[in-house]
């Protein structure tokens, strides 16, 4: 009996072996990659479809796809919005299927391309939440402030993205504040995002591909900040053949320069971008014709390829503003102040060596050195000083990808960062009465490991889930003041001071960073998504002024300044409608913010060597709804969208100098609790583009004077005094604009072997010229009573006028 039972389970293994043998038979690999056909650029997210199984995958940032299939004929649908789609018949057989396509530019198509680069059906497919994604064409649609397509600026279009007012550096989403987000450019970090202290972003829209920002389920590899990670890529140089763009406008022009050097080999992409608006100042009243605002910027890549399985890309960048106001412009307001010369610049390099070891396992390795550095000049004779800081970034990141398996996608890596901060050094003129001032230099390594996993459990549910640790140490050299025990941190409480050597590690963070996105699809046109995410933040910008400027300083975190740390849950329903015509999504989060920072009344924090005693810390909460709704086909589309946030803080410390509002919960600088964005182009033809953007959000927080008394002193008798009471209790009023833009571009069957291509751009901002409130403020003056003020930044329309062109 015994040998009969062990007959017939040799037969059954013998059998189950046979079954999964030929099941590994059946199953082949096709993978390949969809590019541009006229630049050679990968796309990422374009749709490759097999029509006999009715199943599609999207490509990944490097253009990449992978299907699990059975041997046999297929027949193939590629596709992406703006681009002709392509047939194509397969044959698989035994062993990896390797199959590349090329998209042609479809100049005639009248389907506009909006938010979404890839098709729309990743709106319900993509187990990601809280992304958004932008491709440069969209951007180029959203009507522009004085001709200049700003990546920034079109953010604030999207749900859960705000700022704090017009001409302001930054973002802020889900209610953190704007040094909570990582802002990557091909790797490397970008410390501030704006020229002309934020009128303009960084950004050339020659050279960018396209923009992701993650805002829910963040990757595992993004770390440092707490908030949000805006990762933009640029393109890759055209491997074929030389082409050039740019345009010329009336703030600024640009010129971009690409083509290979060894065709197919070795290609370059220079783009470079220039305003010289001194001749608009002379133009004006004479209180501003010594007003100068310049910038600059060069963006430079290159893409070498290797060899079949390896490649090696360097990214390059440069920018510099310069910005001064005379002291003639300031008579007639009340503040004193002289002709400051301000200066901030950027240098960033990116190394970045990608080999395939097979078709769908890579290893890459990422070198990023950056420097940022800011500094004010004075230059009267008595007064004269030049305020300098900056910041020093170094980064060596290597990755593993694996997606061998259709139903595991799985990376993991390390990194290292150094940073090195200059918070502030006063440098007096040569006949200056100003004393010099040096602030210690702030050294900190943070070193991470990460892994994450994209597992297909079932055709219905898909889960993402990672893990990051994180660790931070605050090096010397450094002096660590000590206070007496009992009493509020303040310069007279100092009883000590530590110093530590070079190299010595003064203090130590770290933790666990878990993050997760799961997907349930309800049918093929609905689903729904929940995520998490635990991020942790060890630098800090430094600033009590409403916006930051670019010559705020930046912190590390230290024994007093503790890391910040957040934790985000979200949950969303997505839905397509009409074949995809209409997207739909509403996503609610609540986010808890641990060692929420903010400043003591009247704060001095430039030249203060002992920072703890003018930040506090304590606990922060963010809620919010986001809802938006697009049209992806036909004349008319776009997208409206409307967000409800709050955002409150609340600080309290052991001693009443270190509470706020005696504390309790309050509203931060960045509370808006309703906004609304509308988006609409129309495309009449192939020659004309009519865009239309509004947008309405609640007026921010303010702090506003609850009364006043009289002073009796006999040098200021009669004199007013504010009297000023909660922290953030007021409002500045709504804000509400309404954009329009107009392009007219070259009909593609006239001149159609020429190969300059021309187009304007019309463009008014502020259509109905409404004077939107920048900031409330009170005007005190003896003898009578306090006046209120509104500041606008752009009280009036804003018309400009842009050529284009490419070739």
């Amino acid at each position: 009996m015994f040998t009969l039972r062990c007959l017939i389970v040799t037969v059954l293994l013998g059998c189950f072996t046979l079954k999964i043998a030929a099941q590994s038979v059946q199953s082949v690999a096709l993978m390949g990659t969809v590019t541009n056909a006229t630049t050679g650029q990968p796309m990422s997210n374009a749709n490759v479809f097999v029509i006999e199984t009715r199943k599609g995958v999207q490509t990944d940032k490097d253009g990449f796809y992978l299907f699990t299939l059975k041997p046999g004929t297929y027949n193939l649908k590629i596709s992406y919005i703006g681009f002709v789609p392509l047939y194509r018949e397969v044959v698989l057989r035994q062993g990896e299927n390797r199959v590349s396509f090329q998209l042609e530019d479809d100049t005639r198509l009248l389907e506009e391309v909006t938010v979404t680069t890839g098709k729309p059906e990743e709106n319900v497919q993509k187990v990601e939440i809280g992304a958004s994604r932008l491709n440069i064409r969209s951007i180029q649609r959203i009507p522009a402030f004085m001709g200049e397509v700003d990546v920034m600026r079109s953010l604030l279009m999207l749900p859960g993205v705000t700022t704090v007012g017009e001409g302001t550096s930054g973002i802020n989403v889900r209610g953190g504040s704007i040094d909570q987000n990582l802002i990557l450019m091909d790797d490397a970090p970008l410390f501030n995002t704006s020229h002309l202290f934020g009128f303009f972003s960084v950004f050339n829209q020659d050279a960018v591909r396209d923009v992701t920002l993650n805002r829910g389920g963040i990757p595992a590899q993004y770390g440092g900040r707490a908030a949000s990670v805006l990762d933009v890529r640029l393109k890759y140089p055209n491997s074929e053949k030389f082409t050039g763009s740019g345009g010329i406008g009336l703030v600024a022009s640009r010129l971009a320069l690409e083509g290979p050097l060894v065709k197919g080999k070795l290609s370059t992409l220079l783009a470079v971008r220039a305003s010289f608006n001194d001749f608009l100042f002379r133009l004006g009243p004479a209180s501003l014709r010594g007003t100068k605002a310049n910038f600059y910027d060069i963006t430079n890549k290159w893409y070498w390829k290797i060899s079949e399985r390896s490649e090696l890309t360097f990214t390059g960048y440069y920018s510099d503003d310069n910005f001064k106001i005379p002291s003639d412009s300031l008579s007639n307001v009340e503040v004193n102040a002289s002709s400051s010369l301000y200066g901030y610049r950027t240098r960033s390099g990116t190394l970045r060596w990608q080999h395939t070891l097979r078709d769908n396992v890579t290893w890459e390795a990422v070198g990023v050195l950056s420097k940022y550095s800011a500094n004010i000049s004075v230059p009267d004779s008595s007064n004269a000083l030049d305020l300098q800081s900056g910041i020093t970034y170094a980064n060596a990141r290597v990755q593993y990808t694996n997606k061998s398996n259709e139903r595991h996608q799985f990376l993991m890596g390390a990194s290292a960062i150094s940073y090195g901060i200059q918070p502030n050094n006063l440098v007096p003129g040569p006949f200056s009465n100003v004393l010099p001032v040096n602030l210690e230099r702030e050294n900190a390594v943070e070193s991470a490991l990460y892994i994450e996993d994209e597992w297909k459990v079932t055709d219905l549910l898909s889960v993402v889930a990672g893990l990051r640790y994180s660790q931070f140490l605050r090096l010397g050299a450094a002096s660590v003041y000590r206070y007496t025990p009992g009493l509020p941190r303040s310069e007279d409480a100092v009883t000590e001071i530590e110093n530590y050597g070079p190299g010595e590690v003064v203090k130590t963070y770290g933790g666990f960073e878990p993050r997760l996105a799961v997907r349930w699809t309800l049918n093929p046109a609905t689903s729904v998504k929940m995520g998490y995410n635990r991020m942790i933040q060890y630098l800090h910008l430094i600033s009590n002024t409403t916006s930051a400027l670019p010559t705020a300083r930046w912190a590390t975190s230290s024994t007093y300044l503790r890391p910040q740390v957040a934790n985000q849950v979200s949950i969303g329903l997505f839905k397509n409608l009409k074949n995809d015509t209409y997207e739909t999504s509403a996503e609610v989060y609540y986010k808890k913010l641990k060692d929420a920072i903010d400043y003591r009344d009247g704060a001095d924090i430039v030249l203060n060597p002992t920072l703890e005693t003018a930040v506090l810390q304590g606990q922060g909460r963010a809620y919010g709804l986001e809802m938006m709704a697009k049209k992806n086909t036909g004349f008319w589309t776009g997208w409206v969208s409307y967000t409800y946030a709050r955002t409150f803080l609340q600080i309290g410390g052991d001693h009443p100098e270190e509470r706020i509002n005696r504390g309790r919960w309050y509203p931060a600088n960045y509370d808006r609790p309703h906004t609304l964005n509308a988006m609409a182009v129309y495309r009449p033809s192939v020659t004309t583009t009519v865009s239309f953007n509004f947008t309405f959000s609640s007026g921010r927080p303010g702090t506003f004077p609850k009364g006043r008394y009289l002073l009796y002193e006999p040098t200021i008798f009669g004199a007013n005094v504010p009297i000023y009471t909660d922290r953030n209790q007021g409002r500045i009023p709504n804000y509400h604009r309404l954009d329009f833009s107009i392009t007219f571009d070259e009909h593609p069957d006239k001149h159609p072997d020429r190969r300059w291509k021309g187009s304007w751009v019309f463009s008014i901002y502020n259509v109905y010229a409404h004077k939107n409130a920048f900031s409330v403020f009170y005007n005190i003056k003896p003898y009578s009573l306090a006046s209120a003020y509104k500041l606008s930044i752009f009280g009036t329309i804003f018309p400009s006028l842009t050529y284009n062109f490419k070739f």
